[in-house]
C-alpha cells in the first residue's frame, strides 16, 4: 500500500472515531438533561363525575396540596384560588387528614374580601394513597335563620312579660280594694285592655309564624279590595273616634287582587291601624287605591310623627318601635309592619314607606291585580 493510501486511510478512521465521540458525547448530554417524568395522581373513574352533578363544595387535592380536580360550587363559595386551597384551616385539615387518614368534620367560618363571612361545616376524608376529598356545606343561611328564630322567641317572651305581669298586679289591687266598687272598676277595665293587647300579641304571632313558613298560598282567590278596605277602617273605628281622626277613603273602586282574602285584609287593617296610632287627635288618615295592567296599589297616609330618616330600614323588623312610649300607650306589638311585608312577599307584591320625620308617612301596599278584574277611571268611593 502506498504512503498516499495509507494517510487517506488512516484520515478517514480518525473521522470516524471523531464523529463516533461526538455523537457519544450527545447522546450522554441528553440523557443527563432529560427529564425524568412523575407520575401524577390520577384522579379515580367516577370522581369527576360525582363531582359535577354534587350540589355541595366538593375539592379533590393531591399530596402536594395541588387542587386536582373542584365541583362548580367550590369556585362559586371561594374555597378554590387558581391550583390551591383559598382556606388556610381547610388546607391544615387536608394536611391533617393526609397524615394520619383520619376522617375529620369540623365548622368553619370563611370570608372574602367585600364579601359576608359565611358558616360552613367541611368534612374532609382520604380518598386512596395520596388524594384527599374536602366536602363543604354553607349552613349561613341555617345560622342566620336559628338566631333569627333566638331572637324572636326572646322578643316574644320579653312582649308576654308586660301585659302577663300588668294582669296579675291589676288582679292583687282588685283584691285589695274589694271595699272600693269605684276602684274595682277602674282596675277591671285595666285589666281588659291588657288582656286585650295580649289576645292582640298572640294573634300576631300566629299569624307572622304562619306567614313566615314561606309556604305557597293555598287556593287563592279573587280578593275584593273595597271589602278589605271597609273591614280594615272598621277594626280601627274605635280606636280613631277615641283621637276624632277621620278615616277617609278613595281612589279607584272595585279592585281585585289574586290571594288570600284573610291575608290581605290582616295587611291592610295593620297598616290603617299603625296611621290611628301614630296620628294626633283631630287628624286625617287616607287610604286610596290605583291600578295599572298588572298591579294595585293601596295606600295608606297619615299626618302622624313620621319616621327619622336612620330608622326607616328598620320599620319592618319585627317588634321594632319608632316611639316605644306612644306604643305602651296604645297596646302596640310592634308585629303589625312585619305582617305587612310577609303578606306582600307572600303574594308576589311589594311594600314601601315615604315619610318625613314631624310631617307624616305614606305607606304603599302592592299586589298583583286580578286578571278579570275590571278596568275603571278614579273615583270616590
Amino acid at each position: 500500500m502506498d504512503p498516499t493510501t495509507q494517510a487517506f486511510l488512516a484520515a478517514l478512521i480518525g473521522a470516524v472515531v471523531a464523529g463516533g465521540a461526538v455523537l457519544a458525547w450527545h447522546v450522554s448530554d441528553r440523557q443527563q438533561h432529560a427529564v425524568t417524568p412523575v407520575e401524577e395522581p390520577a384522579v379515580p373513574v367516577g370522581v369527576a363525575t360525582v363531582l359535577s352533578v354534587l350540589r355541595s363544595s366538593a375539592v379533590l387535592v393531591d399530596d402536594s396540596d395541588v387542587v386536582l380536580k373542584a365541583s362548580a360550587p367550590a369556585y362559586a363559595m371561594g374555597l378554590v384560588r387558581g391550583t390551591s386551597l383559598a382556606s388556610a384551616e381547610l388546607a391544615e385539615l387536608v394536611r391533617q387528614v393526609r397524615r394520619d387518614g383520619q376522617i375529620r368534620e369540623t365548622e368553619l367560618l370563611m370570608g372574602r374580601s367585600g364579601a359576608p363571612a359565611r358558616h360552613v361545616t367541611a368534612r374532609v376524608a382520604p380518598l386512596g394513597a395520596r388524594l384527599v376529598l374536602a366536602l363543604v356545606e354553607d349552613r349561613t343561611r341555617e345560622r342566620r335563620v336559628e338566631a333569627v328564630r333566638r331572637d324572636f322567641v326572646a322578643n316574644v317572651s320579653h312582649e308576654l312579660k308586660t301585659p302577663v305581669g300588668a294582669i296579675r298586679l291589676l288582679a292583687e289591687a282588685v283584691h285589695d280594694a274589694a271595699d272600693d266598687p269605684e276602684a274595682v272598676k277602674r282596675f277591671s277595665d285595666r285589666m281588659l285592655t291588657e288582656s286585650d293587647r295580649l289576645s292582640r300579641l298572640v294573634q300576631q304571632v300566629i299569624e307572622l309564624s304562619r306567614l313566615q313558613g314561606d309556604e305557597p298560598l293555598d287556593a287563592p282567590i279573587p280578593v275584593d279590595i273595597d271589602e278589605v278596605i271597609k273591614i280594615a277602617v272598621d277594626t280601627s273605628a274605635i280606636d280613631a273616634d277615641a283621637k276624632r281622626i277621620s278615616v277617609v277613603t278613595g281612589g279607584t273602586p272595585h279592585l281585585e287582587v289574586f290571594g288570600n282574602e284573610e291575608q290581605v285584609t290582616a295587611a291592610v287593617a295593620n297598616l290603617v291601624a299603625n296611621a290611628v296610632s301614630y296620628s294626633d287627635c283631630d287628624a286625617t288618615v287616607l287610604v286610596s287605591t290605583k291600578a295599572d295592567d298588572d298591579m294595585v296599589e293601596i295606600s295608606v297616609v297619615d299626618q302622624g310623627i313620621g319616621i327619622p330618616a336612620g330608622e326607616i330600614d328598620r320599620i319592618f323588623e319585627r317588634f321594632y318601635r319608632v316611639d316605644p312610649a306612644r306604643h305602651r300607650s296604645t297596646g302596640g306589638t310592634g308585629l303589625g309592619l312585619s305582617i305587612v311585608k310577609h303578606v306582600a312577599a307572600t303574594h308576589g307584591g311589594d311594600v314601601r314607606v315615604w315619610s318625613v320625620e314631624g310631617q307624616g308617612s305614606t305607606f304603599t301596599l302592592t299586589l298583583p291585580r286580578h286578571s278579570s278584574a275590571p278596568r275603571t277611571q278614579e273615583a270616590g268611593r
